[in-house]
């Protein structure tokens, strides 16, 4: 079962810029797990955005990507009530974040991953929620209860 740790989940953004919500979400994965370097984790999603956006479209962004060194997958949640631009395919703001972030030799589980995320954010209710959420603990469960149904 894969969780969202407290450190991760990052209501109500900061940053106005595709980079700044890329930055804001791998800082707080470095304060969770502090041997990963924040600027590797930057450098491997601004290089992911460059061959596609992770913006899916429906207020959706799932930035992700394979992490040299990483014990096991990470999952870092962000919102932003004001919208960002971020490429998305709808030419749409992002409202949702949910950054994936694989060690290199667990390509099936990423993949699986991505693939669960992408589901729960296709349910209209289930974005709705996100959104309405007014902390941390709301944001773990609706993905460890929506994860679960899945």
């Amino acid at each position: 079962m894969l969780e969202i740790q407290e450190q991760c989940v990052l209501l109500d953004l900061e940053a106005t810029s595709k980079e700044g919500v890329l930055r804001e979400l791998t800082a707080a994965v470095q304060e969770w797990c502090p041997g990963v370097d924040q600027a590797t984790l930057l450098d491997i999603l601004l290089e992911r955005e460059h061959v596609g956006s992770t913006g899916v479209g429906n207020g959706v962004a799932i930035p992700h990507g394979k992490v040299p060194d990483l014990d096991d997958i990470l999952l870092c949640f962000g919102s932003s009530r004001s919208g960002i631009s971020f490429d998305a395919v709808d030419n749409q703001p992002v409202y949702l974040f949910v950054m994936i972030l694989s060690p290199e030799t667990m390509a099936e589980e990423y993949l699986r991953t991505l693939g669960q995320v992408s589901r729960l954010l296709k349910n209209p209710e289930t974005r709705s929620r996100l959104m309405r959420a007014e902390d941390c603990r709301a944001i773990q469960q609706i993905f460890s209860q929506d994860l679960r149904e899945r």
